[in-house]
């Protein structure tokens, strides 16, 4: 997956907006103005920021060598995907849902009803 496949693939999903909240190199990807993915529009090389699940963030980093602690970020919450042939698709979107998911489960009842209607 490259980045404008990546960005089409988060733009689909509900609620969703992207904005550069810090500068105009990081693209940020929010749900109800809560970031869940973040990337690098001047890095050599296509990685993202998403937000994990702490125990299965750890048993990522351990099974992939391209998938390491957040860069910039909370090392517990977050991990940083080097986004290239060794990671398959099908685990990039993974990854990408469980981040989306992760955001969604923290929001008051009152900010998920108003995605359900969207």
């Amino acid at each position: 997956m490259n980045i404008e496949q990546f960005r089409n693939y988060c733009l689909t999903k509900k609620g969703v907006t992207e904005c550069f909240p810090f500068d105009d190199k990081i693209l940020v990807f929010k749900v109800l103005h809560k970031m869940f993915a973040l990337t690098s529009l001047v890095s050599d090389e296509f990685s993202v920021n998403l937000k994990c699940n702490p125990e299965k963030a750890i048993e990522l980093r351990e099974q992939y060598e391209n998938i390491t602690a957040g860069y910039h970020m909370s090392k517990k919450h977050w991990n940083t995907v080097l986004v290239n042939q060794r990671i398959s698709n099908v685990l990039f979107i993974e990854l990408i849902n469980h981040s989306y998911d992760l955001v969604i489960a923290k929001m008051t009842k009152k900010d998920r009803a108003l995605l359900s209607i969207q």
